[in-house]
């Protein structure tokens, strides 16, 4: 492409006024980009600020369902939730998961009730039901097994979409459970229920503060690399994203997010779907360390941080920022 050099060409004329500057934006936010995931404790009107994230904290069923509302208020299109299920309901296998009443679903439809115009995302992963803090079953040795993990992923989906999940999210990296979750989904008649797949979730440094708010942090025996990607692999998460496509994924997620916008955008450029990035919560602390550290301004480096997804090729992202960005972008 032929330019003007300068002085013809003096590229600082359209930044110049706050006007210009809005009317050549390549990239845009608003909080229709944003996903508020909440977590959820037992009791009743209770607020339990997590340390770890400060500013986040886990809430009762009821209080979801004020959270659902705000969120609706905000212009926020998804919530999405995890559950801090009781220490007396974690065992090897998980059981509580399928428990059709348990704390996740009953936040599924407290939400749906309060705000039925909000979506709601439900994760599908046994760590938070489990003793040992694994995503999914251990044989002897302490490996995960993927094929009968599956299977309780399977019925997982199911009692949270029959409890009115929109969006199934398998978080736990087994081969295979994305195309059999779809069927089961297709042959129980939940033909518009979602799945927005952990396709590209990498073992990562950046998760410690959700194990606080999960109550997994000193549960998990050994680590989660043999299920859970390798942070020096790329071409391996297309792949990754290409099997979850094919196996009837709607929509895919790279987790965590800023560390990896690399795969972001290669995801986008190759599929040309919608690609969502989780900001974790070790990504929000660090935020809000440096604020409280007084090294940057929390309005400044939150719309900044999404902007960078955006501009990345994210449709949208996952953030505990999301009330604060929102109320931002409102002005």
């Amino acid at each position: 492409m032929n330019q003007a050099s300068y002085p013809a060409l003096r590229m600082r004329r359209t930044r110049v006024a706050p006007w210009s500057r809005r009317m050549v934006a390549e990239t845009v936010l608003t909080p229709a980009d944003l996903i508020w995931p909440l977590f959820v404790t037992e009791g009743s009107g209770v607020e339990e600020p997590i340390a770890s994230l400060p500013g986040v904290s886990r809430w009762s069923v009821e209080r979801i369902a004020e959270r659902a509302r705000e969120a609706e208020a905000l212009g926020i299109p998804c919530i999405a939730l995890f559950p801090n299920t009781p220490a007396n309901l974690r065992s090897d296998d998980g059981r509580e998961a399928l428990n059709p009443d348990n704390l996740m679903c009953r936040a599924i439809r407290a939400a749906k009730e309060a705000a039925p115009g909000v979506g709601v995302l439900t994760d599908v992963a046994l760590d938070p039901y489990t003793s040992h803090g694994h995503d999914g079953l251990v044989d002897a040795r302490g490996n995960v097994m993927n094929d009968v993990t599956s299977e309780v992923l399977v019925q997982q989906a199911i009692v949270q979409a029959e409890a009115g999940s929109d969006v199934i999210a398998p978080s736990d990296m087994m081969d295979g459970r994305v195309g059999a979750i779809r069927a089961a989904l297709e042959a129980g008649g939940h033909h518009d229920v979602q799945i927005m797949a952990y396709a590209a979730k990498y073992a990562s440094a950046y998760y410690g503060p959700f194990r606080d708010a999960v109550g997994t942090r000193g549960l998990l025996k050994g680590d989660k690399r043999g299920y859970q990607m390798d942070s020096a692999n790329a071409e391996e998460a297309l792949r990754e994203v290409a099997l979850d496509l094919a196996e009837g994924a709607d929509t895919v997620m790279v987790k965590p997010g800023l560390p990896y916008l690399d795969i972001v955008r290669r995801v986008k450029e190759r599929f040309e779907v919608p690609v969502f990035a989780y900001q974790v919560s070790g990504e929000y602390a660090m935020i809000e360390a440096s604020v409280a550290a007084g090294a940057g301004d929390r309005d400044a480096l939150v719309l900044e941080t999404l902007m960078a997804f955006k501009r990345a090729g994210a449709s949208g992202v996952l953030t505990y920022h999301a009330p604060l960005a929102a109320r931002l972008m409102l002005g």
